[in-house]
């Protein structure tokens, strides 16, 4: 388990969080490995799937001996937020702004990420002590809110989530994102159906290698 300035520090490097949403439990830890070696440091798994906290649990000892860091996405509020944490969870996001959320966080040493739409939610996720912040839905909102939001808000990270994808992914960082979320563009769900763990991770390191090169030009 990484402490919090770790884990603030991999999630920055990296670049990409895969959100791990509607994987079977039995397919949960084989996918987090293939994520992975696709190059996938940051790894969520969100919290509204049956034994989530199981579920977490399980991928944060799968990968203990790796790099990576293991979250929890589609925290409600604190009472979840300590759920989760207990569970090895080692960053948590949410879709929304709850300041419970983030209080958890920083009495248990976690980065909270909680996510923003609209200005004044920002400044009440940074006042209440987020550590970045997650911009949902990046594709509805688009690039030029997150270069916008950036004036006032400029030392908290944005964390991109929600249509971002290979092709659009080097217009989100040339707004000014930090690190981007990704579900099904990252993930190729045919392929967990089919059991075939490779092509999970050829899929992923695609994404991955997109990233890097949007962070390059």
């Amino acid at each position: 388990m990484a402490d919090k300035l770790e884990t603030y520090e991999r999630i920055v490097d990296a670049g990409v969080v895969a959100v791990m949403r509607g994987i079977g439990e039995d397919d949960v830890v084989p996918v987090a490995r293939a994520l992975h070696e696709g190059g996938v440091e940051a790894l969520e798994v969100t919290a509204d799937a049956t034994r989530a906290s199981e579920l977490i649990a399980d991928v944060d000892r799968a990968l203990a001996e790796t790099d990576a860091v293991v979250g929890a996405g589609t925290v409600l509020d604190e009472a979840m937020a300590v759920n989760v944490i207990e569970a090895g969870a080692d960053y948590i996001l949410a879709p929304h702004f709850d300041r419970g959320m983030v209080t958890a966080c920083n009495r248990y040493g976690k980065v909270a990420i909680p996510g923003v739409a609209t200005p004044t939610e920002a400044v009440e996720a940074a006042e209440a002590g987020a550590d970045m912040l997650k911009v949902f839905p990046a594709s509805d909102l688009g690039p030029g809110y997150i270069s916008a939001i950036q004036g006032p808000l400029g030392q908290l990270p944005i964390v991109a989530t929600g249509g971002v994808s290979p092709d659009n992914v080097d217009e989100f960082f040339a707004a000014g994102a930090t690190a981007v979320g990704a579900g099904s563009a990252m993930i190729d769900y045919d392929a967990i159906d089919r059991g075939d763990m490779d092509g999970v991770r050829e899929h992923a390191a695609r994404f991955v290698e997109a990233v890097a090169d949007a962070r390059s030009e």
